[in-house]
């Protein structure tokens, strides 16, 4: 609590006085009686109380929610990459606005989608508030907002003895489709099923540095979903494409998106299938490609699921391991909390080992800069990648023959 961590756990609290509502703001207060932070009170929840404020003289209301927005909104205008809308070359036209507990709101997330936000509300605090933050969003957004869409259908609110929730929250209904542009290219996003709120925004700046590492490449985009990582790479002048995807609404998305860039259908292949079973049957055909992409879905829901989810990512980095041409790429991904970066790499590892591939790390990637991660709160640092190069054919030579030189 004093290393002012926004969470406090059921178990770390003595005693509740009264009967504090779901989602009422509390104090916390030590041994001693003297004031420690204020939050919003979740029975429910393991996580009993979420952190507003660590100052006694704030009052949690009104001001309080558009101070923090104009806060979160401020922030991002001030990143060092163009990851902002605006009226700037470069800039994308879909960013995260409010990253919950990162941004001093836990359990917010605000997304913008073009002219609509997107918010999910996952925690009782934040239900609580909802009225208040809706109408705070469209007082302090500098820019114009047809609608507020919410997306509070996730598994975590039922944690919170909360039910799922989706629908509009004022303003205009979002279109069935909203194009957005990231760095030029375009994407069909559907905020009302799709995952998340529609896209995975996090992973916008790995998309471009895929696009930069495809040209002349035979690319596999595995748990492809609409095919983001699949158009960047074409793009970057990949040679082609190959999107597999167990989603066929995802997968028709995917084909549509790479229309929209103005791709021909030659050049990207749609595959509906389970990935792990393909990927197997790619390999029992002999197939391989020069650049796979590995973005799966989170494997490790808690800390209870990391050694199941720790086999299921090292079978599907053996596989790729196994389908990667010698001097290829790997660009693999873990968003599972859970599922810490180092033992992700030995993860990694593990598979490499097991497929008789060396492989050296080239890169470390991150989710993007609108997705900020409090320095007292490394929890909210969940997404994380490597890129991997394989060692080329004369390298694996001088390995397997030690007094055979590399010239």
């Amino acid at each position: 609590m004093l290393r002012r961590h926004p969470w406090i756990f059921s178990g770390a609290i003595k005693a509740v006085r009264g009967d504090p509502a779901v989602g009422e703001t509390v104090d916390v207060l030590d041994s001693a009686g003297a004031f420690l932070a204020c939050g919003a009170y979740s029975p429910h929840s393991q996580i009993a109380v979420r952190i507003w404020t660590w100052d006694e003289s704030q009052v949690i209301g009104p001001d309080f929610f558009r101070s923090r927005l104009a806060r979160s909104f401020a922030a991002r205008s001030q990143t060092p990459m163009s990851t902002y809308p605006s009226q700037h070359a470069g800039a994308c036209s879909a960013v995260r606005l409010v990253n919950a507990e990162s941004d001093g709101l836990p359990g917010l997330i605000v997304d913008r989608y073009g002219d609509f936000l997107v918010c999910q509300f996952l925690t009782a605090g934040a239900e609580r508030w909802k009225h208040i933050i809706v109408e705070s969003l469209t007082a302090e957004y500098s820019f114009a907002v047809r609608g507020v869409y919410e997306r509070s259908d996730i598994d975590v609110r039922a944690k919170e003895g909360l039910s799922a929730v989706t629908g509009v929250l004022c303003g205009e209904e979002p279109p069935a489709l909203i194009e957005i542009d990231e760095y030029g290219a375009r994407f069909l996003v559907d905020v009302k099923r799709g995952h998340k709120t529609g896209f995975y925004l996090d992973q916008r700046e790995n998309r471009r540095i895929v696009g930069e590492l495809a040209r002349g490449r035979s690319v596999l985009n595995a748990f492809a979903y609409t095919g983001g990582f699949a158009v960047t790479a074409l793009r970057g002048e990949a040679a082609n494409v190959t999107n597999v995807e167990s989603s066929s609404p995802a997968l028709e998305l995917a084909r549509r998106n790479a229309a929209l860039n103005g791709f021909d259908e030659s050049l990207c292949v749609n595959v509906e299938a389970d990935v792990f079973a393909d990927l197997r049957k790619f390999r029992d055909a002999g197939r391989s490609f020069d650049l796979i992409v590995l973005d799966p879905p989170r494997f490790a829901q808690s800390a209870r699921q990391v050694e199941k989810a720790s086999r299921a990512y090292k079978d599907i980095n053996l596989l790729a391991f196994k389908l990667l041409s010698p001097g290829g790429l790997l660009v693999t991904f873990s968003c599972s909390g859970a599922v810490s970066a180092d033992l992700f790499q030995k993860i990694v590892f593990g598979a490499a080992l097991d497929s008789g591939r060396e492989a050296q790390i080239v890169g470390r990637l991150t989710q993007a800069p609108d997705h900020p991660v409090l320095l007292s709160f490394p929890e909210g640092e969940y997404l994380k990648g490597l890129v991997l190069l394989s060692a080329p054919p004369r390298f694996l030579a001088a390995i397997s023959n030690p007094s055979r030189s590399l010239q």
